[in-house]
């Protein structure tokens, strides 16, 4: 078998889908895509389809070598969105040249159904009791949500307030016993971070996410030291070398790998084990596409250390497509209680509707996310 044919599809709301095809008539889909720089990725896969082409697919670990070793220059948000993409496509062709889940090929799966999260609110988050109660009412049993507006090195107390008294309302529609996200969103600096935690650990948090940039990492050696609350991140690390530094700095809980961002099935699976070692829980970032979140629940079914997934059904990002919208069969994805079952289908377990996906991709889009700015007019963090 050969690979003929890599070709994307860039589809609203804001994601990248590739088809990988082979001279068996088998193929594979993938969701190689960086929100906002679509089109770099969609460059760069078509500059990493010169490595496959007439080359056999199911060499997944040799072309994953390949493709990140093979430049000079590796790593980083395009290259390995990049190479996630291929990665999920190649793993779908060989699960369908099996007749078998990917899961299944990676030695099985070691859960029956996974917990799911639920987006509430927007990137200023209203309203977020009474979005929290209405998820908490369709069985969702853990939601997140922005827990700041932009934030200055050293800001207002009015600020803090806003976020705390955002956070206590939710607390209180949906009760105690709910797990409650709170993402920073790297918009926090160190000294208001810390004084975040301080106030929002009476809520009692599932986690709180990127308190800091991933750039400034070693500032949560500090935030750790101040709360009880676990601290996640990772969604903008992209290999497993990058995670080496906070595994073995141990100031965090839970990592937020991105299975369209980092890698792949082939290099998250690797990231989730060597997060197993350090006894740190995995809770997927997924904001994206039903390939995306295909490939996670591949490699959640398993990861004995996987614990939620994220995944984007109703996100606010989703403006005129939704996570569904794609697939042929949208009850593979259906949520019971707050949980979602592992995929048995063949390769990821999902069949794409790749008739709605051409046409979609000739509405396309041109997603960049907000540039927010500060009252001194300079540049706020997103």
């Amino acid at each position: 078998m050969k690979i003929t044919k890599l070709e994307t599809f860039v589809v609203p709301p804001r994601w990248l889908f590739l088809k990988i095809e082979t001279d068996q008539g088998i193929f594979g889909w993938g969701e190689p895509v960086v929100e906002g720089r679509a089109a770099t990725v969609k460059a760069a896969v078509e500059e990493l389809g010169d490595y496959l082409l007439g080359k056999d697919p199911l060499l997944i670990e040799d072309h994953w070598q390949v493709m990140y070793r093979s430049g000079f220059y590796r790593g980083g948000p395009i290259l390995m969105s990049a190479i996630a993409g291929i990665d999920q496509a190649l793993w779908d062709i060989k699960g369908k040249y099996y007749n078998a889940s990917v899961s299944e090929l990676m030695g099985g799966a070691c859960r029956d159904t996974i917990k799911v999260y639920s987006w509430i609110g927007g990137d200023r988050p209203t309203e977020v009791g009474k979005s929290a109660k209405e998820a908490v009412d369709k069985g969702f049993t853990a939601v997140k949500m922005n827990g700041t507006e932009e934030l200055q090195y050293v800001d207002s107390y009015d600020k803090v307030d806003a976020a705390v008294e955002r956070i206590a309302a939710v607390r209180e529609a949906v009760g105690g016993n709910i797990g409650i996200g709170i993402d920073f969103h790297g918009r926090v600096h160190k000294p208001m971070a810390k004084v975040l935690v301080k106030e929002l650990e009476q809520y009692r948090p599932m986690f709180i996410e990127e308190p800091v940039l991933p750039e400034n990492n070693e500032i949560l050696r500090d935030i750790a030291g101040l709360t009880n609350i676990p601290i996640a991140t990772g969604e903008r690390m992209f290999s497993r070398w990058d995670f080496k530094d906070l595994f073995t700095g141990g100031y965090v809980d839970i990592i937020q790998p991105d299975l369209s961002h980092a890698g792949g099935i082939t290099e998250c699976k690797k990231i989730f084990s060597m997060a197993e070692a350090y006894d740190v829980a995995v809770a997927p970032h997924c904001p994206l596409g039903p390939i995306a979140l295909a490939s996670c629940l591949q490699v959640d079914a398993t990861s004995h250390n996987a614990f939620i997934q994220e995944q984007s059904l109703g996100i606010h990002y989703n403006k005129g497509n939704d996570l569904l919208d794609y697939l042929s069969d949208p009850s593979v994805l259906d949520y019971k209680d707050g949980y979602v079952a592992m995929l048995k289908g063949p390769g990821l377990g999902i069949t794409i509707n790749e008739e709605y996906v051409r046409e979609q991709a000739k509405i396309g889009h041109n997603w960049k996310n907000p540039v927010w700015r500060h009252k001194d007019n300079s540049v706020a963090e997103w």
